[in-house]
């Protein structure tokens, strides 16, 4: 905080999240809050009930004693004689959650938020289902917070107790995935913290931000359309990462367009912000497809309203051969892809700044249905959510649709622009799906997620079909093979942005972490094919390295092992393996988790199994095991 706040009150700022302010959110910590209090804001980080030096339990994402307890936060923050009563919450992903969840409860004493990669439907939109679809997040995301939640307190904080806080955690620790698996359609479950049940709840002003290679691109489209609140929203082409240190570059100086936010919205300072264009996004250039992007060209666009009227749809519509015509025509298509079909497609989000962005396309469109424009004559600027809709049959009471937008470059690369995915069981509804009839023709509307892309003169646009999306979505129980009668896309297409429309300044921040790097950060996605079995490998190594924080003499080292299979033929064959490994501590006292985690299925049911281990230096000081079976239902 400024040293004057004692005797000259400001206002707070609180990142309210379970990531551990002493050894897991620092790095960025060091960079952003010492800012903020340079330019006369207290920065609160706090860590969540049953997370770092907090008392109690996490015992899930978001529940009522969560957000009553940041409710709590702020009340006491507003009572304190360093804060003149004026609040305001600020996080990415499990923090921008919580941050709109918490806006909507309405605490007298916030009066703003900025939200960052977070989302508005906890079960459309997030790591657990997608389109009706078991995203294999959601097993993934349930060893992160297995491990996560599995770390002790710093004893140089809580005292000579941190070995019972420590075993009352990790006696009661969950293993989420049971949960969540338990709750496969939007029931209530789902619809608690999802504040799309209720936009008009949120009164304060928010500003949401997100990034065109993160899982949660729609957000910001959802608030700026839908709240009677003050809203504005940035979309830039950064992965999960604050902006002011995303990549792929340009980032912005999110420090700055923050304090204009909190000038206004805290202090009453006119800044301008109200004026600003409710929706600026970063339209993306056709790049050559790789893994990652240190940098992406393109320009800034700025819309004064959102949505706007000036993009307008443009249809092609499903023809013979595998063409895009301008004209409506039936077909008769069919499409049964191999199990192994979504290979490239990239990490759901990816934040480790490593191969993580979907690669050439071309492996995945050979194994898809797909329709092909002629080449463009005009560039053409894609922005906002593209809308694919079909007739078709199947052959099953079960099955899956994933459907991409590619460019076709004249390298003859195919680059991933947007996609999005169907549970063809909720084609009518997430909350009360329905069994399809063999042979009976349906209708599907699928929106794509949201995107910014420019379609260059001489590129092919592709939409690539298919029924499986491996290791994206989890298969369905059985083949299935989905006939086409007739189908079109709709795109949103703007007129063309010449220059940049907006400018940002350039990203600032405090000084980094003082950190002894013991290990350096990697990362690695490789996928094999066994030559006897013809099973399908996909192994993702992140290894986020271990440093010492030289202002605390603090260990932390991460690593994941992620290991995915299934048989092209036999979507019962699919199975995911994961390892996480933590440590962290004191040379004089170190500690170490393990946990490891599986989960496969067969027609029926999903089988779940878990194992975690902590050790106090050398000593085995806790394990337990988590072993659970699912019923399927529809999934």
């Amino acid at each position: 905080m400024p040293e004057s706040a004692i005797t000259k009150p400001v206002p707070a700022i609180l990142e309210y999240i379970p990531y551990r302010k002493r050894d897991g959110t620092a790095p960025r910590d060091a960079v952003t809050h010492p800012w903020f209090a340079g330019n006369g804001y207290a920065c609160v980080r706090v860590d969540m009930r049953g997370s770092g030096e907090s008392d109690g339990l996490l015992l899930d994402e978001y529940t009522a004693q969560e957000l009553q307890d940041a409710c709590d936060v702020i009340a006491w923050l507003a009572e304190q004689p360093w804060c003149d009563g004026n609040i305001g919450m600020m996080g990415i992903s499990w923090g921008g959650f919580n941050a709109l969840q918490v806006a909507a409860l309405n605490p007298p004493a916030l009066k703003a938020v900025i939200s960052i990669c977070s989302s508005v439907d906890r079960y459309a939109d997030d790591i657990h289902y997608k389109g009706g679809c078991l995203l294999i997040e959601n097993f993934g995301w349930s060893m992160t917070m297995l491990a996560y939640s599995a770390r002790p307190p710093d004893r140089a904080l809580v005292g000579n107790n941190w070995h019972q806080i420590w075993r009352e955690r990790l006696t009661r620790q969950p293993l989420h995935l049971s949960t969540w698996l338990r709750h496969q359609h939007r029931d209530d479950y789902w619809k608690h913290g999802s504040v799309c049940e209720d936009y008009g709840a949120i009164k304060v002003a928010v500003l949401s931000i997100g990034g065109w290679h993160d899982g949660y691109r729609n957000t910001v489209s959802h608030l700026v359309e839908n709240l009677e609140a003050p809203v504005k929203g940035i979309v830039g082409p950064w992965i999960h990462k604050y902006p002011h240190i995303a990549g792929p570059a340009p980032a912005i100086g999110f420090l700055q367009e923050a304090k204009r936010w909190w000038d206004r919205w805290l202090r009453g300072e006119a800044t301008g912000v109200e004026q600003d264009p409710a929706y600026r996004a970063y339209v993306m250039d056709s790049s050559k497809p790789k893994r990652w992007h240190p940098f992406r060209t393109g320009r800034w666009i700025a819309e004064p309203e959102w949505p706007a009227a000036g993009i307008l749809p443009h249809f092609l519509h499903f023809a013979d051969k595998g063409s895009l015509s301008e004209v409506p025509t039936r077909i008769d298509a069919r499409i049964c892809s191999v199990q192994d079909c979504g290979a490239q497609s990239g990490e759901y989000f990816p934040f480790a700044c490593g191969d993580e962005l979907p690669d050439d396309q071309s492996v995945d469109d050979d194994k898809s249905l797909c329709f092909d424009s002629p080449a463009l004559e005009l560039d053409w600027d894609i922005v906002g959510a593209p809308i694919v809709c079909f007739t078709g049959s199947s052959d099953k009471s079960t099955g899956q649709v994933a459907v991409r937008l590619c460019d076709l470059r004249p390298d003859g690369t195919s680059a991933h622009i947007t996609f999005g995915v169907l549970n063809l069981t909720h084609r009518q509804s997430h909350e009360t799906p329905m069994p399809l009839v063999p042979g009976e023709d349906f209708q599907v509307i699928l929106t794509l997620d949201q995107i910014a892309y420019r379609l260059p003169a001489g590129h092919r646009l592709r939409v690539a079909v298919s029924t499986a999306y491996w290791p994206f979505i989890w298969p369905s129980p059985e083949p299935m093979t989905l006939r086409l009668r007739a189908g079109r896309v709709g795109l949103p297409v703007r007129s063309l942005a010449t220059s940049d429309e907006w400018c940002f300044e350039a990203a600032e921040g405090s000084s980094a972490q003082q950190v002894e790097v013991m290990r350096p950060a990697s990362y690695a996605r490789e996928t094999t094919q066994n030559p006897v079995s013809g099973q399908t490998i996909t192994r993702v190594d992140c290894d986020f390295g271990q440093v010492r924080d030289l202002d605390i003499d603090m260990i932390a080292g991460h690593r994941m092992v992620e290991t995915w299979t299934i048989l092209p033929q036999d979507p019962t064959t699919a199975r995911g393996e994961a390892v996480w490994e933590h440590v962290g501590g004191r040379e004089d006292g170190l500690w170490r988790i393990l946990a490891r985690g599986e989960i496969h299925c067969d027609r029926e049911f999903f089988y779940i199994s878990a194992e975690l281990q902590c050790w106090d230096n050398d000593e085995l000081f806790f394990e337990k095991r988590f072993d659970d079976t699912v019923p399927r239902r529809l999934v």
